[in-house]
């Protein structure tokens, strides 16, 4: 991927032509249009509005930026969405960086009742050691299985944030209209977010928008990845830092 340069420690960002090629630009049909996302409009050709990806380059700058910072500091970023064609993509890239996910559909009260949730994913990685060490072998078969569709479930659940220990510093958002509840959740809790914004969501209350097409797995796919490449890089930094303090 062709990636402009940057000064030095900054996350670098695709070249528009590698924007345009995964189809970043395209957004919904006018008709459907936000209206606080028309700045971020270049141009409208056959009812479909173009998205200007060099206001997509400059807001996707910023919210690497701070993606790489919250690493950095040490903070957790989770990545959100229960899209059809962004779920494979969301655990993957979480699962490169290191960072928890919910593809799933969101449970309320994940923020804003963290300890509950917290419950729940004691109970899977409970019940995962236990399968793992042969203790379920001492139940009858059915208790087994029990037990394992007990496990299934959660996991189903919340396998995707059994680690996250904390709240999160951050999460990363794709179709903020689908994950309305994420987002009213994160927004109570005062959880900084970067969103991937189609041209029919409010960007309003969204600390990070990066104006794009967030439909295509493409553009989906590249967004994302760029995201986790951020974190990795603040975490590389955060742990050069704590080894030279030790040196």
């Amino acid at each position: 991927m062709a990636v402009k340069r940057r000064k030095k420690n900054m996350p670098p960002i695709p070249e528009l032509i590698e924007l345009l090629k995964a189809g970043v630009h395209f957004g919904h049909r006018s008709s459907k249009r936000y209206p606080k996302m028309k700045e971020f409009i270049h141009t409208t050709r056959h009812e479909i509005d173009i998205i200007d990806l060099e206001k997509t380059a400059s807001a996707l700058a910023s919210a690497l930026d701070f993606v790489k910072e919250t690493a950095l500091s040490g903070g957790v970023v989770l990545f959100i969405s229960s899209k059809r064609q962004a779920k494979a993509i969301i655990e993957k890239a979480a699962a490169d960086c290191g960072m928890p996910y919910v593809t799933a559909r969101w449970l309320g009260g994940t923020f804003t009742n963290f300890s509950s949730i917290a419950a729940l994913t004691r109970k899977l990685k409970d019940l995962e050691a236990q399968a793992a060490s042969g203790e379920l072998l001492k139940y009858t078969k059915k208790e087994q299985l029990d037990f394992q569709r007990e496990a299934e479930k959660l996991s189903e659940l919340v396998g995707g944030i059994k680690d996250m220990s904390k709240m999160p510093a951050a999460v990363f958002v794709i179709d903020i209209k689908k994950e309305k509840t994420a987002l009213a959740e994160a927004i109570k809790k005062n959880v900084p977010i970067v969103a991937l914004i189609d041209t029919n969501a409010d960007p309003s209350r969204i600390q990070y928008p990066i104006p794009g097409n967030d439909d295509a797995a493409k553009s989906i796919e590249l967004i994302t990845n760029l995201v986790a490449q951020a974190v990795n890089e603040g975490k590389a930094l955060n742990q050069e830092s704590k080894e030279a303090i030790k040196q």
